[in-house]
């Protein structure tokens, strides 16, 4: 729930949001996706408010020595999505520092990222109709080294839980899940786990995969690789879901998150190949895909 801001907070955010009202910067940006912009362009006018606008599922944001505040107005480029049923996820960069970066509803904040928060590769999630986002500059001796920035993306509510929930990349998925996911993932490859890397400052386990067929990659992620001969690539799963290495081959599935394979469903290939075979003989696959 959004929450007041702390007492003091308050004649600051209405004097930058009446400031805007008034006829306060707004930078709009030519790429749709990301923005890059310096506080020094208003150094003389330390509370001026900025306006961004981007019309992008995803991109990032670059704020080089903050001062004053933003105003991040981010739409989605998909005319078929009604809002109320998007997830914003942000990521801030490694280093990113002097600015607080709030939730903003008709005037009351809620702090989303504090400034100076090292929580190495955390997400922060919010629905998309829960506000916007307001980054305000902290008071600082010197900006000359101060960066703020983070990535963004607008995603569907139901791949946002599967991707921040322990029960959805753990449990087993049914049959109709395996199938449908190999219609909707970003990814879908055949391969075995070569190695398994447990993450714990992150609570994640990478998982190196050897891929012996590859039907199907929104990005990058599996490669050529010189040495092995096969395609190779790692995806992500939360630590505790304790993947381990193993004989045999997968199916494996999963989305795209801020550049990084999230594991979905990922059957032993086998099962994959029973499911698929019963669903064709009955006239219910969601969608064609050759089984070897």
């Amino acid at each position: 729930m959004l929450r007041a801001p702390a007492p003091g907070r308050l004649p600051l955010v209405l004097g930058l949001l009446l400031q805007l009202w008034r006829g306060g910067a707004a930078q709009y940006s030519s790429d749709l996706c990301n923005w890059k912009g310096s506080g020094l362009t208003h150094e003389s006018h330390k509370k001026d408010v900025e306006q961004v606008y981007l019309r992008c599922s995803e991109g990032s944001i670059e704020w080089m020595y903050p001062t004053g505040a933003l105003i991040v107005n981010l739409r989605p480029n998909m005319f078929s999505s009604s809002s109320k049923h998007l997830t914003v996820c942000i990521k801030p960069f490694k280093d990113s520092t002097g600015a607080n970066i709030y939730l903003e509803k008709t005037g009351e904040l809620k702090l989303l990222v504090r400034d100076g928060d090292r929580s190495p590769n955390k997400v922060y999630c919010f629905g998309y109709d829960q506000g916007g986002l307001f980054i305000e500059a902290t008071p600082q001796q010197d900006i000359s080294r101060k960066i703020t920035g983070f990535q963004y993306e607008l995603i569907s509510k139901g791949i946002a839980s599967d991707l921040h929930t322990v029960s959805a990349p753990c449990r087993p998925c049914s049959d109709t899940e395996v199938l449908l996911a190999v219609c909707t993932s970003d990814f879908v490859v055949r391969g075995s786990i070569q190695d398994v890397t447990n993450e714990v400052e992150q609570q994640e386990s990478v998982i190196d995969v050897s891929v012996s067929r590859l039907y199907r990659q929104k990005s990058k992620v599996f490669q050529p690789s010189e040495e092995s001969g096969s395609w190779r690539g790692q995806i992500k799963t939360l630590l505790e879901c304790g993947v381990k290495p193993g004989d045999g081959d997968f199916l494996f599935t999963g989305r795209m998150h801020f550049g990084e394979a999230r594991l979905g469903c990922a059957p032993r290939f086998k099962d994959f190949q029973r499911m698929y075979k019963e669903a064709k003989d009955k006239g219910l696959n969601p969608c064609e895909i050759g089984p070897d």
